[in-house]
């Protein structure tokens, strides 16, 4: 029986222009500047109709910094009992708030800037569970906020490539899928990715892109296996996820913060099969072999670092007055979030956050 997978990623046009204007510039708020805000903030420069206004951070030098290397007008940071972010949402100058914050906080200050009135685009994972998340959602759509997670790569190129070949029933019926990515990150405690309060460990921070692959070609599964391991603090440092679907369809995820990985895809079908090379997250190179007839490469060309695609998004849908993505819509967030949370119960991982659930 013939798998109907709901793809809304794929109303996108692949080979638009990203840097093409859309309409009238919005104005961006960046909460935090670590690595990925620095990443973000870069690739946000290329868009003629988005400037960053605000930047805030917990400490005036580095918010300060941050403005000064990427053009901001304004620098927040955390004075007289008022916290930073509080100042950047509340500018009457700010459209749009991208939090960057690690994962415990993304709820917080989500919340903070829906309330205060501004779109929201929250990086993943949206929050650390689905009680937060849908949360988020009713917030932003009782308000008439616009509200994304910034899931990336659901709109790198090489993506949606090949998402369009699956579609199109070159590698037949879709039955198995396994995904991974991994690294070994440095041992540091005060490092987010190892904190249990920031919500770290490899499950919110990395599965998120193996399991892109699993939905895009599957869906959302029927049934789900999880194992893993934890450390002594109770952050998961690897898991693997096997995701069942009642067509007998299979696919495994693996993720890991103490090992590297190859960090490919590969999605097998009826006819033929599609592997990735480069990152899983932003595959440069797609490799499709049709039964046993010899393989063909497609080289996907990125602009910037691949995330100016999701930020061009999010720009769009301010212009045009909307409150969800119809690429990255609400309900996708939070299936995954609920996903997450059956995984986390069956590693028996915990956050501060869930108290509050």
């Amino acid at each position: 029986m013939t798998r109907h997978i709901q793809r809304p990623w794929l109303s996108l046009q692949r080979n638009d222009d990203p840097l093409e204007p859309t309409g009238r510039t919005v104005r961006w708020g960046i909460v935090a500047t670590g690595a990925i805000a620095r990443t973000v903030a870069r690739d946000l420069a290329l868009l003629p109709d988005a400037a960053l206004h605000a930047v805030s951070s917990r400490y005036h030098e580095r918010s300060l910094a941050f403005a000064r290397e990427f053009g901001a007008a304004h620098a927040y940071a955390d004075q007289g009992g008022t916290p930073g972010y509080m100042q950047l949402v509340e500018d009457p100058d700010v459209d749009i708030v991208y939090v960057a914050t690690p994962h415990g906080q993304h709820h917080l200050v989500a919340k903070a800037a829906l309330e205060a009135g501004k779109g929201v685009l929250v990086e993943k994972s949206f929050t650390v569970n689905a009680h937060e998340a849908q949360e988020l959602v009713d917030l932003a759509a009782a308000k008439g906020l616009f509200l994304m997670e910034a899931v990336w790569s659901r709109f790198v190129p090489g993506m949606l490539r090949a998402f369009e070949i699956i579609e199109s029933g070159e590698i037949g019926e879709v039955q198995w899928v396994s995904a991974d990515l991994g690294f070994p990150a440095p041992k540091d405690p005060l490092n987010r990715i190892w904190a249990v309060v920031a919500g770290g460990g490899a499950l919110l921070d990395l599965t998120v892109y193996p399991l892109l692959w699993a939905v895009g070609a599957l869906g959302f599964p029927d049934s789900l296996t999880a194992v893993g391991s934890l450390n002594e603090e109770g952050v998961d440092e690897q898991n693997i996820l096997t995701l069942s679907y009642s067509g007998g369809q299979l696919a495994t995820l693996v993720s890991s913060l103490v090992a590297h990985g190859s960090r490919t895809a590969t999605v097998a079908g009826t006819e033929g099969v599609l592997t990735s090379v480069g990152s899983v997250n932003n595959p440069t190179e797609l490799v499709v072999r049709r039964g046993w007839d010899p393989p063909r490469a497609e080289r996907i060309e990125v602009v910037g670092r691949g995330y100016v695609y999701e930020l061009r998004e999010a720009v769009r849908c301010i212009q045009q007055g909307l409150t969800e993505s119809p690429t990255m819509p609400w309900r996708h967030s939070l299936d995954t979030m609920r996903l997450f949370d059956g995984v986390r119960h069956q590693l028996g991982i915990r956050y501060p956050n869930d108290q509050r659930a």
